[in-house]
């Protein structure tokens, strides 16, 4: 019998308790929205699809930038106008920040921070049993668990056995950031670096394979961190040796790193794996060296520039995808022109262009020189269609070649989606499913952002 049986909120007609997630962020945020799925579904709750009528939402909230904060409330409110009966639960890194402010301009019922995300099931369960013995009014108990950082945190366990309508899965191996860029929040809202155990992820993987599922992906707030709290040598290159021994996994991929683990043994060791998709998300955010002192990265754009040539010495077709912040505080033309052509020497396949945003309580936004937003919007426009161009021409490279690729989704009249190793976006015709399958195809033409298929 399932705990929450006997907590329906729609007592009379004795339906089942449904629930509905909102996920804004990153890749972590999604994994642990799967992870609350799984732990809701196992106290008997339906999860539902999002912006559809539900008794509970949960907003799996973003503070990454002002704006996410703002969507992220905006979506708390929203939630109570799709159901104003509805129980409404906020959780994540917007919370941890601020909770105060949530509670103050939302109808939120239940935050939770960035920590204790695994009681979830219990807390609704707790403001459920208060609601059925006050006659369905929600009764103001004390449910919010912000919990602030110590020093050594313990990674907490969140699990996924399964990942719905996904093809791929991605599992979170780590939790925490200690860089403290100037201009990020993250670290004050997730804590210090803290790595999952190395045999729990193992056995995850496992699992998720005997499940159908071909491609891992491994995420974290900071993965290139991974066994430094625990004082282990070489960990995360370990952990890739060990999943590419898992019967039935097909593809691993790394989330963002930070391009300091790009050495000439972490690339040689990768190259021989057969598993290992040939693309790396290397965090850049300028191609000036000076921003990048005031941002406080830690490396040059000399070692990025060596970092790449490894990995293309090892791997040369492989997708190298960045991200790049324009107007950071002080920028001046010429720091943007060397962010200009180190984007043209380096030649990635994809760059993510973000335009400064102050955000409060980090060191950028006490900086006196901010740059004007007419500026940055102009300076985003001319990096992406330099971006544009240059992704363009790399996926040219491909015309009249084979390629693997894992279909992810069907779009429409027998048309498919799926993904090369190197993470470019395919299209490809078929008259029989074909999801979930990696195919070897033909690649014709580029239209858009696809390479066409046959």
């Amino acid at each position: 019998m399932n705990n929450l049986e006997n907590l329906n909120i729609d007592k009379e007609n004795n339906k089942q308790i449904t629930a509905s997630f909102t996920t804004l962020g990153c890749k972590v945020n999604q994994f642990e929205t799967e992870a609350m799925t799984e732990l809701l579904e196992q106290e008997g709750i339906k999860v539902v699809q999002e912006n559809t009528n539900a008794d509970i939402y949960i907003i799996n909230t973003c503070a990454v930038t002002k704006e996410s904060e703002r969507k992220s409330r905006q979506f708390i409110n929203k939630a109570k106008r799709l159901n104003p009966n509805a129980l409404v639960v906020a959780v994540g890194c917007s919370v941890q920040l601020n909770s105060d402010k949530i509670n103050k301009e939302t109808s939120v019922d239940i935050t939770i921070g960035t920590k204790h995300k695994g009681e979830i099931g219990r807390l609704i369960k707790e403001k459920l049993k208060n609601n059925n013995n006050n006659n369905n009014n929600f009764v103001d108990t004390d449910m919010d668990i912000i919990e602030q950082f110590s020093g050594k945190e313990n990674f907490e366990e969140l699990k996924i056995s399964t990942v719905h309508d996904k093809t791929r899965a991605n599992i979170k191996i780590q939790d925490g950031c200690s860089q403290f860029c100037s201009y990020c929040i993250i670290p004050y809202v997730r804590g210090p670096i803290r790595s999952r155990n190395h045999n729990d992820i193992i056995e995850e993987v496992k699992k998720l394979a005997a499940n159908g599922y071909k491609e891992i992906v491994l995420n974290g707030i900071h993965i290139s961190s991974y066994g430094k709290d625990q004082e282990i040598e070489n960990a995360l290159i370990k952990l890739i040796e060990d999943i590419n021994l898992i019967e039935g996994i097909k593809r691993i991929r790394l989330g963002s790193l930070e391009p300091k683990i790009i050495t000439e043994d972490f690339v040689s060791r990768i190259s021989k794996m057969d598993k290992f998709c040939h693309q790396f998300h290397l965090s850049l955010q300028s191609g000036s060296d000076s921003v990048l002192n005031r941002m406080n990265r830690k490396y040059t754009t000399q070692e990025y520039r060596t970092n790449v040539k490894l990995i293309r010495k090892y791997m040369p077709e492989s997708g190298i995808t960045t991200d790049i912040i324009v107007g950071f505080p002080g920028e001046t033309e010429e720091e943007f022109k060397e962010t200009y052509e180190f984007v043209k020497e380096i030649r990635f396949s994809r760059i993510h262009v973000f335009k400064y945003s102050v955000r409060e309580g980090t060191t950028a936004a006490k900086m006196t020189d901010q740059v004007n937003d007419s500026i940055k919007h102009d300076r985003s426009q001319i990096l992406i269609e330099l971006a544009n161009k240059i992704s363009n021409e790399f996926m040219n490279n491909f015309i009249n070649k084979n390629m693997e690729v894992l279909i992810e989704t069907e779009k429409n009249n027998n048309l498919f989606e799926g993904y090369t190793s190197n993470y470019l976006k395919v299209l490809i015709k078929s008259d029989k499913n074909i999801k979930n399958e990696i195919i070897n195809v033909s690649i014709k033409d580029v239209h858009d952002d696809y390479l066409i298929a046959q």
